[in-house]
């Protein structure tokens, strides 16, 4: 995926979330284990959350930050990742973790290389901010999660 403007990396990245849910979806009808079915559906509305609040933040940002314009920004086929990802039945809540950290990670170094690529410091620092936010929502995400085992 060639992205080209600031609004096209946001959309593509909340579009990403979804397919990062639709896969939890897609795996949690697959797992054997009550436990690894409530991690995936942790996973699926956290990234539900995480795309709404993408694209609330893109209906509500400055123009001239949005039609910023990048050159030479490619991505991977997420979509694609996403729909030929496959764990076996007997999948452990390690095995999901995993996952999600491995495409988690993906999406914010495509954040982080395009906030070193942008031309003003304005937009540079609002990307930066992003990726933070987004790791520690990630941070979140893991400890809740290595909590449920204590249930």
């Amino acid at each position: 995926m060639r992205i080209q403007q600031l609004r096209e990396l946001l959309q593509f990245v909340a579009q990403c979330r979804l397919d990062m849910a639709q896969l939890y979806s897609r795996l949690h009808t697959h797992a054997d284990s009550t436990r690894v079915k409530m991690v995936l559906t942790y996973f699926k509305q956290s990234q539900e959350h995480l795309s709404e609040s993408l694209e609330n933040y893109v209906d509500g940002a400055p123009a001239r930050i949005l039609d910023t314009w990048y050159k030479d920004i490619t991505f991977e086929d997420f979509s694609k990742r996403c729909a030929d990802t496959v764990l076996p039945a007997n999948m452990s809540e390690d095995d999901v973790l995993s996952l999600h950290l491995d495409l988690e990670n993906r999406l914010l170094g495509l954040l982080n290389k395009t906030a070193e690529s942008s031309a003003t410091e304005e937009i540079r620092s609002a990307l930066k901010e992003l990726v933070r936010v987004e790791r520690i929502q990630q941070q979140r995400l893991v400890h809740s999660t290595l909590r449920m085992d204590d249930l």
